[in-house]
C-alpha cells in the first residue's frame, strides 16, 4: 500500500478510526527525511494492514505547529484514535519494525484506561 498524504482538511478522519495509522512528519528540503522515505516506503509495502502516512511539514504548518513538531523527520502511531508513540528522528528498518511490533502488541483496553485516569487526574 502505498502512503496516504495527511493535511489539515483529512488528518482526524484518517486518524481516528481502529486501526494503526503511522505518521511521517517530513520537509522536501529535508536530508534525514529523504533518507527515512525509502525505509518507510518498504515498511508501508509490508504492512498493508497499517496506513502509512506523510505530513509534508511546509505544505501543512499548521498540522506541524499542532503536534508541536520541532524536528523532523518524526515518527507518530495513533491506535485505535489514540497516539501511542512520538520521536523525532530517522528510524532504521529495524528500528521501525520493532516499532511497529510493539504498537501491535498494545493492549489498548489498558491503554484507554491509563488515558481515562490521566485526564481525570488532578492537576498539580
Amino acid at each position: 500500500m502505498a502512503t496516504v498524504a495527511l493535511t489539515a482538511e483529512n488528518f482526524a478522519e484518517t486518524v481516528s478510526g481502529e486501526g494503526i495509522v503511522l505518521v511521517d512528519f517530513w520537509a522536501s528540503w529535508c536530508g534525514p527525511c529523504r533518507t527515512f522515505a525509502p525505509v518507510y516506503e518498504r515498511a508501508a509495502e509490508k504492512h498493508p494492514d497499517i496506513t502509512f502516512a506523510k505530513v509534508d511539514t511546509e505544505a501543512e504548518q499548521l498540522l506541524a505547529s499542532e503536534f508541536e513538531i520541532r524536528s523532523i523527520p518524526t515518527v507518530m502511531a495513533i491506535r485505535d484514535g489514540i497516539m501511542v508513540f512520538a520521536q523525532p528522528g530517522a528510524l532504521p528498518e529495524s528500528a521501525l519494525e520493532s516499532l511497529i511490533s510493539q504498537v501491535r502488541a498494545l493492549d489498548m483496553d489498558e491503554v484507554r484506561r491509563q488515558v481515562a485516569a490521566n485526564t481525570s487526574a488532578p492537576s498539580s
